[in-house]
């Protein structure tokens, strides 16, 4: 088998790979004794039937099957031969196909880019450093106070917070349009959920009365046949409510499961899921900062094929996310090129730094991230059991460690700052890099 290979770019290769004819033979041959055996022909009985008859009907999809087989033995050969490590299936294209010749063939690929991760000493992190305090649990009860907020109905002006039920029917030129109307709908007052003015028209409102807004659909508005439009919008309040939070006690506790120890074991238990919280998210921002970090000090050109691959992912992905009857190969690939192309830089300097420096998952922290993951849930003890019965789930715990080995293993060259903030800041979401 005669084989070489041309550079035709940074990661493409062109291989031309040729197979003598006798291994074409041989292999046809092959094929057509193991159709002799089983051939049912009329006149011969099974098995005795004259090769000639037999290579008269069934040779050319012998040989067909043997060659299609033939390609892809000999591409693993010669890749191998030649040391390459394709980040794709190849484009084969046939140069000779013809019975008694040599088969010659091109086939076209791309690889995996080899280099080696550096600048880890070039990569700056600031490690952000907080505490839960009792003022931050307080906080917390008041938000969870305010999720849980009911409301009651009254007998009096509406003001912000309060929640209305209306009817609305929206006209542009005294037309009615698509979306402008509504009956029974809910409505906090302050929220926001509708065009500007439309909120702050019904303050001082109460039950029964009807009120006619002159609005103006602002300019950016998402429907363009809207945008910048006056509009006028008869509402009608059929009730009005005011927002209750409610008390602090056995009845609250028990909407998060807690049964037992009043007050002081529900801040406990709140106090814990912060601390979690607090834990996960300087853990996730350190991490972003090393990622960022590596791919600044690594540059690299990365295979079409793992891109376009990551792109459906990312496609797939959507669609389950949005629903609708979409189909992930109608959302424009450009949407996700950029962020596909950072996922698969990502993944090969992370690979490549697991591979230079020899990691391999610590099962101790895989075992302790379990347990922390585990402590969310009332029986804890089974989320464990379930984890260590779920090989699959298991692997994915153990590549979110792995990953941790590889930031761990960059934080000891790079430089590292610490900085006390406060738990609000601390658990304030980063802002998503930006694209180059």
């Amino acid at each position: 088998m005669q084989v070489s290979v041309e550079n035709t770019s940074a990661l493409e290769r062109r291989m031309t790979v040729g197979v003598p004819a006798e291994r074409i033979e041989t292999e046809v041959n092959k094929r057509l004794q193991q159709t002799a055996r089983r051939a049912k022909i009329p006149g011969f009985r099974p098995g005795k039937v004259p090769m000639s008859v037999i290579r008269q009907r069934y040779e050319g999809a012998a040989r067909q099957e043997a060659l299609n087989d033939l390609i892809q033995e000999t591409f693993y050969e010669a890749i191998v031969a030649q040391k390459l490590n394709p980040a794709g299936a190849p484009s084969v294209e046939p140069k000779t196909f013809e019975k008694g010749k040599d088969l010659e063939y091109v086939a076209t690929f791309e690889v995996f880019p080899e280099f080696q991760v550096a600048g880890f000493e070039g990569i700056t992190v600031e490690r952000l450093q907080a505490e839960v305090k009792d003022s931050d649990v307080d906080n917390m009860l008041e938000i969870l106070r305010k999720q849980n907020t009911r409301f009651e109905t009254v007998e009096r002006e509406a003001q912000n917070g309060d929640q209305l039920n209306i009817d609305f029917v929206g006209k542009i030129d005294g037309e009615a349009f698509a979306g402008g109307s509504a009956k029974g709908t809910t409505l906090v007052l302050g929220s926001g959920r509708m065009i500007p003015g439309f909120e702050e028209g019904l303050v001082g409102a109460k039950a029964g009365e009807e009120r006619v807004l002159e609005l103006t659909f602002p300019a950016d508005y998402q429907n363009l046949d809207l945008a910048g439009k006056a509009a006028q919008f008869t509402v009608t309040v059929n009730s009005v409510a005011e927002p209750k939070l409610p008390e602090l006690n056995d009845e609250f506790f028990a909407l998060f499961g807690i049964k037992e120890g009043g007050l002081e074991g529900f801040r406990a238990e709140v106090s814990k899921n912060m601390e979690r919280e607090l834990r996960q998210a300087i853990k996730s921002k350190v991490k972003n900062q090393v990622m960022e970090g590596l791919l600044a000090a690594n540059p690299i050109e990365v295979p079409k094929a793992l891109v376009s691959n990551e792109v459906n992912r990312l496609r797939v992905q959507a669609v389950q996310q949005f629903g609708g009857s979409i189909k992930p190969d109608q959302l424009p690939a450009e949407l996700f090129e950029e962020q596909a192309k950072r996922r698969v830089v990502l993944g090969l300097i992370v690979a490549e730094v697991v591979k230079q420096y020899e990691l391999k998952p610590d099962e101790a922290r895989v075992r302790e991230l379990i347990e922390e993951m585990a402590s969310a849930y009332q029986e804890p003890e089974q989320v464990v059991a379930w984890y260590y019965k779920n090989e699959q789930q298991l692997n994915e715990v153990r590549s979110v460690v792995l990953e941790e080995q590889v930031v761990d293993t960059v934080l000891q060259k790079a430089q590292v700052t610490d900085k006390q903030v406060s738990y609000e800041e601390a658990v304030k979401p980063a802002e998503a890099p930006k694209a180059d």
